[in-house]
């Protein structure tokens, strides 16, 4: 199978809660990779992490690595192939997609290691 391509996005990201009734607030608008998702049970955004408010429920510290695209929608095992060596060296994942590509976010302090594991499986870094 071909090696794929990513890129780390520049800077820090948070994982935000916001109940599923609130309105998308006004923070995440803006430059940049921002994943807006509501359910029923939430309304969870990603987003540059010095967007967030403090008083937010949020888990900050990610970084977001976007796998170069666009990735045909009939492509078979993309992010699966992409997450599998960081699942062998026990790098936890949250992972997010958009109409032309698929993101991946790791822990800061993860970050290097999920780098090395991508490498020693044939994917390219660019920039």
């Amino acid at each position: 199978m071909p090696a794929l391509r990513y890129r780390v996005l520049p800077g820090d990201f948070a994982v935000c809660r916001l109940s599923p009734d609130e309105a998308e607030p006004s923070w995440v608008r803006g430059a940049g990779f921002c994943n807006v998702t509501r359910t029923a049970e939430e309304l969870s955004i990603i987003c540059a992490a010095e967007r967030v408010p403090a008083e937010i429920r949020a888990e900050r510290g990610w970084r977001v690595m976007q796998v170069v695209g666009p990735l045909p929608f009939d492509a078979v095992g993309i992010l699966a192939r992409f997450v599998s060596p960081l699942a062998k060296v026990g790098i936890p994942i949250l992972a997010a997609a958009t109409f032309d590509t698929d993101y991946v976010l790791v822990r800061q302090d993860a970050l290097m290691l999920a780098e090395q594991a991508l490498a020693q499986a044939g994917h390219e870094h660019v920039e």
